[in-house]
C-alpha cells in the first residue's frame, strides 16, 4: 500500500461495523493502520468486528448504539472521545432493513424508521463528531449511499429517497465545512453480496441470478473491493475529493 492510502495515525469511526461493507470498512482501515471505533445495534456484531480489527495490531474499540436515536448518538460520541483523543475519519455506513414498497404501501412508521437510520444516523453522528475532527485540523467523512441514491427502482420508495438525501447532504456539508478541511463525499456502491441481499431475494443464488445481469459486469460486488473505496476516500489518495459520489458499482448506472 502507497503512503497515500495509508491511515497510519488516523482515527476512525465506523457506523453499520458489525456486518457487511461496515465490517468490511472497518477491517480494511485497521489493515490501512487507522484505530476504529466499531459502531452497530448490535453489541456482539460490534465485538466481533472489533476483536477482527484487532487482530491486525490496530487498537480498535467497539460502540453499541442506534444511530436513529439521538441520546444514543451523543453517548456513543462521548465514549469514542474517550477513547481517541481526536477522530479523522467518520463513515456513515449504519442502514436498518427497509421493506418493499411504493408511496401507497409503505406505512408512515417503515417511512421514519429507514429515514432515521439512513439519513438521520448520519446528520446526528457527523454533527457529533465534527467538532472534535476540525479541532483535529480536519478529516473525511464517507457517507455510504448506493447506485439507487441516483437512479431508482421500482417499490424502493423509501430506499431511494434516503440514498439521494445522502448525496445532496455530502454535498452540502462539503459546501459549509471546506474551509474547515472538512472533505465530505458518498461511496455508492451497486449490489453488494451481504445478509441484506439475502433478506431481500431469499437466497444469495437468487440475488446473484436476479440482480447480477444488471450490473455491466454481470456480477455482485464484494463487501472488500467497496472498503478498498473507502480507504481511497478516507486517505491523503483522495485529497482534492470533496462534495463527490464515487459510483463503485460494476457499470450498473452506465446502462
Amino acid at each position: 500500500m502507497s503512503d497515500l492510502n495509508s491511515l497510519k495515525g488516523k482515527n476512525a469511526v465506523v457506523t453499520g461495523a458489525g456486518s457487511g461493507i461496515g465490517r468490511a470498512v472497518a477491517l480494511a482501515f485497521a489493515r490501512a493502520g487507522a484505530q476504529v471505533a466499531c459502531v452497530d445495534l448490535d453489541p456482539e456484531s460490534a465485538e466481533t468486528t472489533r476483536a477482527a480489527a484487532a487482530k491486525n495490531g490496530q487498537r480498535a474499540i467497539a460502540v453499541a448504539c442506534d444511530v436513529g436515536v439521538e441520546d444514543q448518538v451523543a453517548v456513543a460520541a462521548n465514549t469514542v472521545l474517550a477513547e481517541f483523543k481526536d477522530v479523522h475519519v467518520l463513515v456513515n455506513g449504519a442502514a436498518g432493513y427497509d421493506p418493499n414498497g411504493t408511496v401507497l404501501e409503505l406505512s408512515w412508521g417503515d417511512w421514519s424508521r429507514v429515514m432515521a437510520v439512513n439519513v438521520g444516523g448520519a446528520f446526528l453522528m457527523s454533527r457529533a463528531l465534527l467538532p472534535c475532527m476540525i479541532a483535529a485540523g480536519g478529516g473525511s467523512i464517507i457517507h455510504i449511499a448506493s447506485q439507487l441514491g441516483s437512479v431508482a427502482a421500482p417499490s424502493r420508495a423509501v430506499y431511494c429517497t434516503s440514498k439521494g438525501a445522502l448525496l445532496q447532504l455530502a454535498r452540502a456539508m462539503a459546501t459549509d465545512h471546506a474551509g474547515q478541511n472538512i472533505r465530505v463525499n458518498t461511496l455508492s456502491p451497486g449490489a453488494v453480496e451481504t445478509d441484506r441481499l439475502i433478506k431481500r431475494f431469499g437466497s444469495m443464488e437468487e440475488a446473484r441470478r436476479i440482480s447480477g445481469p444488471r450490473h455491466l459486469l454481470g456480477r455482485l460486488g464484494q463487501p472488500d473491493e467497496i472498503a478498498a473505496a473507502a480507504v481511497f476516500l478516507a486517505s491523503d489518495a483522495s485529497s482534492f475529493m470533496t462534495g463527490a459520489d464515487m459510483l463503485v458499482d460494476g457499470g450498473y448506472n452506465a446502462i
